[in-house]
């Protein structure tokens, strides 16, 4: 999880930077193909199952929501948003994956659980600052439709693991194919900016197609076997802490002291979600 966090931090600062050279969709679209690509060749030289897991029909909706739609939604807000507001009303995604959990898989929060959203919560609020407005209102609205599609999509990934139990790497490799047919329609569909061919367009793909999509999503998808929905979603709060520090060391935008404070609080909240069993059985 921590290497997910560190290869999707950087990510949004990639992302935002593609905005001027590729639109939207096409940055979708070309990433998962590029994706697909480099994971279906790993199958084959490590001699893994290739063939798309079943049901196909649960494997395309979490395509539909985790793996495009949330990767459209936000990417659309951050033509008209900072990547900093984004990216931390993108991860109130958490907060949908426990709704969602708890109505379809039945992972009902425990206390614990609740202090957890609750100081994770304050922590937001103390980043996005909503009192100072939220920049513009569509690239907000979007950011938080992803953060929703992403939560609906990764239960359901946790659905699939817990009922068929397919092989990691096989099931991330159809998800960038499925994720990148989603999209193509909508680059027919919606208008979009020229292509600028330049150095800057070929190194950010590279990164977002190899290190943020290939290797993210496999590691992320290995995080959401592994663990509770509740928790895998507490734990990618660290990517909006990771992306308000490297805009600290890397854009000169120093944090004020309600966004440190915010990043505090989310943190509290990440451990008492990821001690939530230990504390249990300790009061038990």
């Amino acid at each position: 999880m921590a290497l997910t966090v560190a290869l999707w931090g950087f990510s949004w600062i990639a992302m935002k930077s593609l905005t001027g050279y590729i639109g939207p969709f096409d940055l979708v679209m070309s990433r998962y193909a590029i994706a697909f690509l480099v994971l279906f060749a790993v199958l084959l030289l490590s001699r893994q199952p290739w063939a798309c897991p079943r049901p196909y029909g649960l494997n395309l909706w979490i395509a539909v929501f985790q793996t495009s739609g949330f990767q459209c939604l936000c990417q659309l807000a951050l033509v008209t948003g900072g990547a900093g507001q984004v990216v931390t009303l993108a991860y109130t995604m958490p907060f949908w994956a426990a709704l969602f959990a708890w109505l379809i898989l039945g992972e009902q929060p425990t206390r614990w659980h609740m202090l957890g959203f609750l100081l994770a919560g304050v922590g937001l609020v103390g980043i996005v600052a909503p009192w100072r407005g939220l920049g513009s209102l569509t690239g907000s609205l979007l950011a938080l439709a992803g953060g929703a599609s992403w939560g609906l999509g990764m239960v359901l990934a946790k659905k699939m693991f817990q009922r068929y139990r397919p092989n990691v790497l096989t099931l991330t490799c159809w998800q960038m194919f499925l994720g990148a047919v989603v999209t193509f329609p909508l680059t027919l569909i919606f208008p979009q900016r020229p292509v600028v061919w330049a150095p800057e367009l070929f190194w950010g793909v590279a990164y977002m197609s190899v290190g943020a999509s290939a290797l993210g999503w496999w590691l992320w998808m290995s995080v959401v076997r592994r663990v509770s929905a509740t928790v895998a979603g507490m734990s990618s709060l660290g990517v909006p802490i990771l992306t308000v520090v490297l805009a600290w060391f890397l854009l000169g935008e120093r944090p004020t002291w309600l966004e440190l404070t915010g990043v505090g609080f989310i943190m509290s909240g990440l451990l008492v979600v990821n001690l939530a069993p230990v504390l249990d059985r300790s009061r038990g």
